[in-house]
């Protein structure tokens, strides 16, 4: 674990910290589309991401759900942090994009760190401004942008953070992180096809 962590926050921690994170971090390898926190849970330990990618969805009233960002290498979630200093339940889900590697880390030491190091000060300010920025992002696609400039960009997001132009996806997967029917989807990926932006495979969305 000391290696990953390095690896991922070396840059970003004072060794001391990075030493007390290895003594008291949980390390989890978790698959492609394993549900890490759900809505409703209270949240024990945050996470820091070591590998792998993992995206978060927020929950209406009705029941449907709209993603909201991708967690990468070295992030970690401002909802969960919210959630675990305010021992509130959570209101997001997080789910695995893809094979994914994290290190858990309990609430206690987040308060006592955050008075201890400057590092994780400045970690978690960052992480709060970087996720707000986001889910402002996700509002402005939403109010903004049709369906088909929402879905390119969407797909440009997975792009980035597979590091590959290469989708393994379906169009019901798509539908479910846009929140709109399979149907609409399928139309539109056929539309950015032949304007040349994707290509459309058996098993697989080719983004050019």
């Amino acid at each position: 674990m000391l290696h990953d962590l390095q690896q991922s926050y070396g840059g970003l921690f004072e060794k001391a910290l990075i030493e007390e994170i290895n003594q008291v971090g949980t390390f989890r390898e978790v698959p492609e589309g394993f549900l890490l926190i759900d809505f409703g849970q209270y949240i024990r330990s945050m996470p820091l991401l070591v590998s792998g990618a993992i995206k978060v969805f927020r929950e209406d009233p009705q029941g449907n759900e709209l993603l909201l960002y991708f967690l990468e290498e070295g992030d970690t979630c401002a909802m969960t942090l919210n959630c675990c200093l305010g021992q509130t339940q959570s209101e997001i889900r997080a789910v695995a994009e893809m094979d994914t590697k994290l290190i858990m880390i309990p609430i206690q030491k987040m308060e006592e760190w955050t008075g201890k190091y400057r590092s994780w000060r400045n970690f978690v300010f960052e992480s709060y401004h970087n996720r707000l920025m986001e889910m402002l992002e996700s509002i402005d696609s939403i109010a903004f942008l049709r369906m088909d400039e929402r879905l390119l960009k969407y797909l440009k997001e997975k792009v980035a953070v597979n590091h590959s132009a290469i989708l393994h996806t379906t169009h019901k997967e798509i539908a479910y992180d846009l929140h709109t029917s399979r149907v609409v989807i399928s139309r539109l990926l056929k539309t950015l096809e032949n304007n040349g932006e994707i290509k459309l495979h058996r098993n697989n969305i080719e983004v050019l």
